[in-house]
């Protein structure tokens, strides 16, 4: 037998594992998504036989989703201030770094993430519409958010985005962008960074979990609640330490027509969010 009838024969015979292995994969995926729709829709079940109703599709779950340790990172800091402020001149005042220009404004940012940024009148202006401006200055920023949500009120227009990691929403990690008449006037919020996986923690748990120590606890309250509009997995942000030290924990959100609830995935504690 020639070597490149042996060469072709063996080419064949990996190309043909390659798409054994990879239809295990799809299988094996297929019936996870399977299974997984299946604790959906029985959680689901059980939520609606306490009175409560709720569509399976409007539950969004996240699997990779797990406890991460944060750090106060100053070059993410220089990133933001300078993105909306040009050239800056940097103050350490312990917890607070102060960026200045004069020409455009200040910044301040805080041990654990939050941070304001005050421009002078005429600076950024959303003339080229506010989407788009501050999807800019977002960009610009090079911090992972979500869509924007854009609100009128009688001075002007404010649009707020909420910090994402891998796709998840950190809840409580908003970005507000206050525009008075045409002009930029403030932007303030919360961002992480410096993530660590911490090891000994798990993941998020299943949302029948959830859902079921939502249940009791609404009992427990006596919330009376009805409909349950939406349940989506993501994060919440903790500091724990003074030097901006913190962790982001997996974390529910449940939208219901009673309000919006905080489930803590590791501790079980539900909150008014």
């Amino acid at each position: 037998m020639s070597v490149a009838r042996i060469k072709t024969i063996v080419i064949g015979a990996l190309f043909l594992l390659n798409v054994f292995f990879f239809a295990v994969i799809i299988i094996d995926n297929t019936a996870d998504a399977r299974s997984a729709r299946q604790a959906i829709e029985k959680s689901c079940t059980i939520v609606q036989q306490n009175g409560i109703t709720i569509d399976p599709d409007d539950v969004k779950t996240g699997g990779g989703i797990r406890t991460k340790r944060t750090a106060r990172d100053t070059a993410t800091e220089e990133i933001i201030a300078r993105s909306v402020l040009g050239a800056t001149n940097m103050t350490d005042l312990g917890v607070i770094s102060l960026y200045e220009n004069p020409e455009r404004g200040t910044a301040r940012f805080y041990s654990g993430g939050d941070f304001e940024i005050s421009l002078h009148e005429g600076v950024i202006t959303n003339s080229g519409g506010t989407q788009k401006t501050v999807q800019k200055i977002l960009r610009d920023m090079k911090l992972e958010t979500t869509a924007l949500n854009v609100s009128t009120g009688t001075d002007g227009e404010t649009a707020t985005a909420v910090c994402r990691h891998e796709n998840a929403r950190v809840f409580n990690c908003p970005i507000e962008f206050v525009f008075t008449g045409d002009s930029l006037k403030t932007i303030k919020g919360r961002y992480v960074a410096g993530f660590e996986v911490v090891e000994d923690r798990r993941s998020i748990s299943q949302v029948g979990t959830a859902l079921l120590g939502f249940l009791a606890w609404a009992d427990d309250e006596d919330l009376n609640c009805r409909h349950i509009f939406s349940v989506e997995a993501g994060y919440q942000h903790r500091i724990v330490g003074s030097f901006g030290e913190g962790v982001i924990v997996p974390a529910w959100l449940i939208i219901t027509d009673k309000g919006q609830f905080i489930i803590d995935d590791e501790t079980g504690e539900v909150r008014l969010f």
